[in-house]
């Protein structure tokens, strides 16, 4: 089995606030965030890099009607941290 990815305690608050399909800005209201640069640096991208955050629209990064969640590999993270 492979050891689960460090995860920053941010990208950990990310996911734990993620329900379903969300947009940017439903994120970022979920963590009480108003910086949208600070949000995509620290929670939104290394979230994605880590592979466990995805896009809804991958070919799209920039679409106004993006939106994220949660993938299998970062349900299995949340399901080991409540453990």
């Amino acid at each position: 089995m492979s050891r689960p990815p460090q995860v920053t305690p941010q990208v950990e608050a990310l996911l734990t606030v993620t329900q379903g399909e969300q947009s940017r800005t439903e994120l970022m209201d979920a963590l009480n965030l108003k910086d949208r640069k600070h949000f995509r640096t620290v929670y939104l991208q290394p979230a994605l890099d880590a592979g466990l955050l995805e896009m809804t629209i991958p070919n799209k990064p920039n679409s106004r009607l993006q939106k994220y969640r949660i993938t299998a590999q970062g349900q299995r993270l949340l399901t080991q941290r409540e453990a």
